[in-house]
């Protein structure tokens, strides 16, 4: 039987919890100053335990401290630093204000879908509802567990409206041409900041911040060889660090031609030439895509060449165009699709076949005019 007893000039509370080997376990703790705290305490405990694994008392959570609570237990613990800025993002700037004074048990598929609804009305893209619906749902299914808030996702009934917008084409994707390019790099020639993060970029359809993160150790030029397994990623006010890779598979080495070894090689010497000439005042890095004074280039650098061949030059770019121009490239000449998804560092297959939809169609195309011009011919 559970009771408090006094001991000194304290309160106990006891009680016995279910057998163990055949035996009760008695838990025995400090109940407060007085009876009725002790009474208090021993009531809250025999509740806590017998309750353990049931759902969370706290039913009347709003939507807003739940998500908060939810981002620093969960996502600040398991997803990627710019994984962690997306979702404050999308919980700060939509979820909370549309969503953060319901209680988290009110909050009904019909409201779910209400918010969808009106997202897609107000002209949000379809990249932009996946992500909305994205992180509600990874957040409510948590609040059904482990975290057992709820009993039940409403999300799980939630449908992102269709749209007639076709995938990823050209034009959404900024690819861009060998003219293109070769304008670009006339506007930044060798000795330019931005001339060895694009041709790497060009070269290996390697992201911006895989591109950034590469020291001198990630290269072998006797074997014509590039080594991902870093990263550089902004923290916010200037501050950078090295992270992981995006996904596992994101962790790869890929063969470079001769014409980016040349290049790298070009730039080694540069690097060295430029440290003699800087002597002090050289920023003594292991980076291979540096400024004159060795200082290293980021991903924020980046931003300013897009900037300058967008308005300056009038070319449709982004840093990511090299990527998605390499890969395009290669399928139209007809490499694999699996050696196109190693090379990018895509988990899946699918997902490189999607994003280059336009150059699958194109193939479809040209497979048929072979077929054509077989028949044609006999």
């Amino acid at each position: 039987m559970p009771g408090v007893y006094k001991r000194s000039d304290k309160w106990y509370y006891y009680f016995n919890t279910s057998k163990v080997d055949g035996k009760y376990k008695k838990i025995c703790r400090v109940g407060g100053k007085t009876k009725v705290e002790a009474e208090k305490a021993l009531r809250k405990a025999i509740n806590d335990y017998e309750n353990t694994g049931n759902t969370n008392n706290d039913t009347n959570m709003s939507v807003s401290d739940y998500f908060d609570y939810w981002y620093q237990n969960y996502v600040m613990i398991n997803c990627k630093y710019n994984t962690q800025q997306a979702y404050k993002v999308v919980i700060n700037n939509h979820i909370k204000p549309s969503l953060g004074d319901y209680k988290l048990k009110a909050l009904s598929p019909e409201t779910l879908q209400d918010f969808i609804n009106k997202k897609y009305l107000s002209g949000f893209t379809k990249s932009s509802i996946s992500n909305f619906y994205g992180v509600l749902s990874g957040a409510l299914k948590a609040a059904v567990y482990p975290y057992k808030y709820t009993k039940e996702n409403p999300m799980q009934y939630i449908k992102i409206p269709k749209t007639d917008k076709p995938k990823d084409n050209e034009e959404d994707l900024k690819i861009i041409s060998i003219d293109d390019f070769n304008k670009i790099i006339e506007r930044f020639p060798f000795g330019s900041s931005f001339y060895i993060p694009m041709q790497i970029a060009f070269h290996t359809g390697l992201r911006a911040a895989e591109v950034c993160g590469l020291n001198w150790d990630c290269i072998d030029l006797d074997n014509g060889t590039l080594k991902v397994d870093k990263i550089l990623i902004g923290k916010g006010k200037g501050i950078f660090e090295f992270g992981t890779p995006k996904t596992l598979s994101s962790n790869r080495t890929i063969s470079i031609g001769n014409t980016l070894i040349s290049i790298l090689k070009r730039n080694k010497l540069y690097q060295a030439e430029n440290k003699l000439r800087y002597g002090e005042y050289y920023k003594n890095s292991n980076f291979v895509c540096t400024k004159e004074n060795g200082e290293n280039i980021t991903t924020d650098s980046l931003k300013y060449l897009s900037r300058v061949v967008n308005y300056e030059l009038n070319i449709n770019f982004h840093f990511h165009s090299l990527r998605h121009t390499h890969a395009t490239m290669l399928l139209e000449a007809g490499a694999n699709f699996k050696d196109i998804q190693k090379r990018l560092g895509h988990s899946k297959l699918s997902t490189t076949m999607d994003t280059y939809s336009h150059v699958t169609q194109k193939m479809k195309d040209e497979t048929v005019d072979i077929f054509e011009s077989l028949v044609v011919k006999k």
